[in-house]
């Protein structure tokens, strides 16, 4: 529902605007809020919450500050209200691989007006010249790809948690600002009631009870073992794709803790063939059926409802990552792994679908993989380059 003293926000024509730096509670309240407002009227979103996204701004809780600094803004029209945010990241890690050093930028939001638009990309651009970089990506996250990253184009339906989501009116927004897309994030849907393929379930069965290989899910107790050992299949597997930075343990642990409050452990599961990890897919149940209603905010009450809505429980999981050491990428090990995920989804009778995402339209294997599923098309987000 809009409220009246929106208006002045609704229907603004961004003829004067002030851009302000987050520096404080006022504008960081500021910068969580926008998004509530500009979606107000969108049923399909969903708040991420508060606490989350503030989490990639604080450097004691995202490791990329170690190797990285970011900054982010709001834009206020000449009535004072808030029309737009957007954040800047430099990654030193990954910004120097590309043919010319690369920052990011993400957590755009803006009404629809170009020139609100391109005056918070502009600004974005402006920082990321004076820390040495000639080009960005947009959107994305100062973090992992597994959140808050890409610009939705296709596929407007209500997101998962962590998956971004934005009005179709942004894509002008990116192309006609110069922005150009680097790669495609396709994300599929899983009916998981369905039957899989005849010739999928085959080659499952055939691999899962091949000598020497052994399935295990993801146990808390032994998290340390579990989270080297997706570090190591992880690093190996990605290793020949271009920009590939491999990641730390250390990442991996704060990923794990963040998934804690919703992870349940016969969701995340590990091959290995003669006791070497080989292979691993992490699912999660969907947060977002979780906290919607919350308007990001996670008080005495949305706690109470959070811990009643898990025990009621959600009916649809996503599909974080899967990997597998390309010495062994093409021995079935997805397939079997999905067989054993099923052999304990379906008797809960709880879980309708499973949303795999997303995937680069440059892995052609594991969009293999999600074809052989029986998965159909879901979304597609794109990461965008404006060169300087």
């Amino acid at each position: 529902m809009k409220h009246p003293e929106w208006d002045a926000f609704y229907f603004t024509t961004a003829s004067s605007m002030q851009i302000i730096a987050v520096s404080d509670k006022k504008t960081i309240n500021q910068f969580l809020d926008l998004p509530k407002k500009i979606y107000a009227e969108d049923p399909n979103w969903i708040s991420p919450l508060d606490q989350d996204i503030e989490s990639v701004f604080n450097p004691d809780k995202n490791p990329f500050f170690s190797h990285g600094s970011c900054k982010r803004w709001i834009l206020k029209n000449d009535d004072g209200a808030v029309i737009g945010r957007v954040a800047a990241f430099v990654n030193a890690k990954k910004a120097y691989q590309y043919e010319k050093p690369t920052g990011g930028m993400g957590f755009f939001e803006c009404i629809q007006d170009q020139q609100a638009a391109f005056c918070l990309f502009d600004t974005a651009k402006n920082w990321l010249k004076e820390q040495g970089m000639e080009a960005m990506d947009g959107p994305i996250n100062f973090g992992e790809n597994d959140s808050f990253w890409g610009l939705l184009v296709e596929g407007f339906t209500q997101p998962s948690f962590g998956m971004n989501y934005n009005h179709a009116y942004y894509k002008p927004f990116f192309d006609n600002y110069g922005f150009v897309k680097v790669y495609e994030q396709i994300t599929n849907h899983l009916a998981v009631r369905n039957p899989f393929p005849e010739r999928f379930t085959k080659i499952a069965n055939w691999v899962a009870n091949k000598p020497g290989y052994t399935f295990e899910h993801f146990k808390k107790k032994n998290a340390d073992k579990y989270v080297t050992d997706l570090m190591t299949i992880y690093n190996d597997a990605w290793k020949d794709f271009e920009n590939f930075v491999p990641i730390k343990k250390e990442t991996l642990q704060e990923s794990f803790k963040k998934m804690e409050i919703i992870m349940d452990e016969k969701l995340i599961w590990f091959a290995y063939i003669n006791g070497e990890p080989v292979s691993f897919v992490v699912i999660i149940p969907d947060a977002n059926q979780l906290i919607k209603g919350f308007n990001g905010k996670l008080g005495l009450i949305e706690k109470l409802k959070f811990v009643y809505r898990k025990w009621v429980g959600v009916n649809r999981m996503r599909a974080i990552v899967m990997g597998t050491k390309s010495a062994f990428q093409k021995h079935g090990l997805e397939s079997a792994l999905f067989i054993k995920l099923k052999e304990y989804v379906l008797p809960m009778n709880q879980y309708d679908e499973l949303e795999l995402s997303w995937v680069g339209d440059f892995n052609d294997k594991m969009l293999a993989i999600h074809q052989a599923t029986g998965a159909t098309f879901g979304k597609r987000h794109l990461t965008m380059r404006k060169d300087f």
